[in-house]
């Protein structure tokens, strides 16, 4: 095997943990919420559009991890070691921060959940709680597609 086989081999391993992690947390923190969600719904079936924004917000990590994944497998492809290992920790880092932001976002939003079920004129405010933990996701993504603009 040559180098170049293996640096594409590490930006593509990358690629896959960054859409893998952040997908894997998308699922936790949507199914978080989710059981918060089932135990209102069974009493309040009428917020249901409300609940299901506070449901999706967790899911748009994994949206952010598929985009991660894209940039890197269509960006140049690695021509040396040192590229490959940059794009290999790139999309690790931050399908870490996806994962584990997705993970507390979905806590974020079970306590949204359980405000709105008791005060539904706050779902205003209920929302602004888990749009924070967002934050930290973009920034992430960011910061990866940031570094993939300076290995170019």
């Amino acid at each position: 095997m040559d180098l170049s086989s293996l640096s594409m081999g590490l930006a593509f391993a990358g690629a896959g943990l960054a859409v893998g992690l952040g997908c894997a947390g998308s699922a936790k923190g949507i199914g978080t919420a989710s059981q918060a969600a089932a135990g209102v719904l069974s009493e309040k079936p009428h917020l249901f559009g409300r609940l299901l924004v506070l449901l999706a917000l967790p899911g748009t990590q994994g949206f952010y991890g598929f985009i991660m994944m894209m940039l890197i497998v269509t960006s140049q492809l690695p021509e040396t070691i040192n590229a490959g290992i940059t794009l290999l920790f790139t999309g690790f880092g931050v399908g870490l921060a996806l994962m584990v932001s997705a993970i507390w976002q979905g806590q974020a939003s079970a306590a949204a959940i359980g405000l709105v079920s008791r005060r539904e004129s706050d779902f205003g405010r209920a929302i602004v709680l888990p749009a924070m933990v967002e934050t930290y996701a973009v920034v992430g993504l960011l910061a990866g597609i940031l570094i993939l603009n300076f290995l170019q």
